[in-house]
C-alpha cells in the first residue's frame, strides 16, 4: 500500500520535515502563541473602543471649555447657578414645574 502513495506528489509534499516543521509553527502562531492572531483581534477591538471613547472625552472638553469661558462673565453664573441649583435672590420666590414624562425619566434613572 505504501508503494502506491510514495509516487504521488501530495505524499511527497506531506512526507516532507520541513513541511511539518512549517505547519506546527504556523499553528503554534495562530493558536497558542501569546502574540496570537485571535489575540492580536481583540486588542486591535479595544483600540478601537479606546479611540472611539478618546474622541467623545475630546468632544466633552470642548463643550466644558465653552461652558467655563461662558461662565466667566457674571451674568452668566448667575443664570447657571439658577438653573442648575435653584438659587434665588431674596425678594424672590421660584416655583419648580415638573411635567409627568419628567418624573418618569428622573425615576428610569435611578
Amino acid at each position: 500500500m505504501t508503494n502506491q502513495f510514495k509516487d504521488k506528489a501530495w505524499f511527497k509534499f506531506l512526507s516532507n520535515k520541513y513541511v511539518w516543521v512549517l505547519l506546527f509553527f504556523a499553528s503554534w502562531m495562530i493558536f497558542l502563541d501569546n502574540y496570537s492572531y485571535f489575540d492580536h483581534k481583540v486588542l486591535d477591538n479595544q483600540i478601537d473602543e479606546l479611540e472611539d471613547n478618546k474622541e467623545y472625552y475630546q468632544q466633552e472638553i470642548k463643550k466644558d471649555e465653552k461652558s467655563i469661558k461662558q461662565l466667566k462673565n457674571p451674568g452668566q453664573i448667575e443664570k447657571y447657578a439658577r438653573e442648575k441649583y435653584y438659587m434665588k435672590k431674596d425678594s424672590e420666590d421660584i416655583y419648580i414645574i415638573e411635567f409627568e414624562g419628567d418624573t418618569i425619566e428622573k425615576d428610569i434613572k435611578r
